[in-house]
This record gives structure tokens, C-alpha cells and sequence, in this order.
């Protein structure tokens, strides 16, 4: 394959256990497409890539919580520019679990945000290897 390496992005991957003792996970649309997403970006200045993904969470969605050190793991996806190209892009996935959503957060209003098993979760998201990331989940 060649060519340039992609960059990396961060995630979130908000969880929570239910009273039943069921894992769920929190999904988001994606403010460009309404795909459905897990809260990303680019990493912060300044942060680790960890800390960007719990800063990721409470931009997008509005949770807070317990961020693992270590990536559960990465996926690849193209993500497309203004120009019209694309590049690839590898995405860190730091699982945290939720112990709040606040009232009031940045992004609110602009993104719909469900809370779902994980196995529905990676029924919904379009990309292919982070559907495999979110079968995998256990909490």
C-alpha cells in the first residue's frame, strides 16, 4: 500500500450499566451526515490522547467519567475533506465509564445522542471496523 500514514483521531466510547445489570453504550449523529457516531476529534494541545477523548465526550455528547489510559482499540476510516478528497484516518478508542451527563454542554442541540447495547450500537455505526470494536465491548 505505500503512501502517506494516517492520522490519528481520539474517541470516547461512554458506557454505563443499567439496574438490571446490562452494559449500555452512548451513540451520537454526527453533525455533518447524522450518521451515527462515537463522540471523536482531533487530539488537544496539551492533553493526552485519553484526556481529548474524555474532552471529546463532554463537547459532543455532555458525559463525564472515568476515561481509560489504554485504548480499547483503533479503527480506519476516510474521512472526507472540503475539496472534495479524503484522508485516512486512525481512531483511538478510549472506553469511559459515564458517571453523569451534565444539563449543559457545547454541542448540545446539535448532535441526537441514544443509549443503546452495544451489539445495537455496531448494528448502527456505518463504519466497519468500528462496528467490530463495539461487538467485541464487555464494560
Amino acid at each position: 500500500m505505500g503512501g502517506k500514514p494516517p492520522e490519528v483521531q481520539c474517541a470516547a466510547l461512554p458506557w454505563r450499566r443499567t439496574e438490571d445489570g446490562r452494559i449500555e453504550v452512548m451513540i451520537a449523529t454526527s453533525r455533518d451526515t447524522g450518521r451515527w457516531v462515537l463522540p471523536k476529534g482531533w487530539p488537544h494541545k496539551r492533553l493526552t490522547l485519553d484526556q481529548s477523548a474524555a474532552q471529546e465526550a463532554y463537547e459532543e455528547v455532555g458525559v463525564v467519567g472515568d476515561i481509560a489510559k489504554e485504548p480499547f482499540g483503533t479503527y480506519m476510516y476516510s474521512k472526507g475533506l472540503d475539496n472534495g478528497l479524503s484522508k485516512r484516518v486512525q481512531v483511538a478508542v478510549f472506553p469511559m465509564e459515564v458517571r453523569g451527563q451534565l444539563d449543559e454542554w457545547p454541542e448540545q442541540g446539535q448532535r441526537r445522542v441514544a443509549w443503546v447495547d452495544a451489539l445495537e450500537a455496531a448494528r448502527l455505526v456505518d463504519e466497519p471496523e468500528l462496528s467490530g470494536l463495539l461487538r467485541k465491548f464487555r464494560g
